[in-house]
């Protein structure tokens, strides 16, 4: 489990004991159960052929955000599709354009 500061703890003791309440509506609840639904049903499968550089990239990313590589990249794909990647703010500079490139030992 990772390092949990003491805002975190007081936010998870505070659920664990039922006093988080939510704020949202009936309505908004049915929109988000319905997207969940909407997202969640994966119907066809698709195979990609990856470097393994690119691979182990993702995998390490995804190990760090505690899911499934698969999962992040199905995430990654539909964020695209759905108009919600962002570009970054500004052009990444050489050394800092692939934080990949550290892992993999090349520039």
């Amino acid at each position: 489990m990772p390092d949990i500061d003491d805002y975190d703890l007081e936010i998870l003791n505070s659920y664990e004991k039922g006093g988080l309440k939510s704020v949202a509506t009936k309505a908004e609840l049915a929109k988000f159960k319905a997207a969940a639904r909407a997202t969640a049903i994966k119907d066809r499968r698709v195979n990609i052929r990856l470097s393994s550089g690119d691979l182990s990239d993702i995998q390490v990313i995804a190990l760090e955000e505690g899911i499934p590589y698969q999962t992040l990249i199905a995430s990654v794909l539909h964020k695209y599709v759905s108009g919600r990647l962002a570009e970054p703010a500004e052009p990444a500079t050489k050394q800092s354009a692939s934080p990949s490139a550290k892992r993999r030992g090349s520039s």
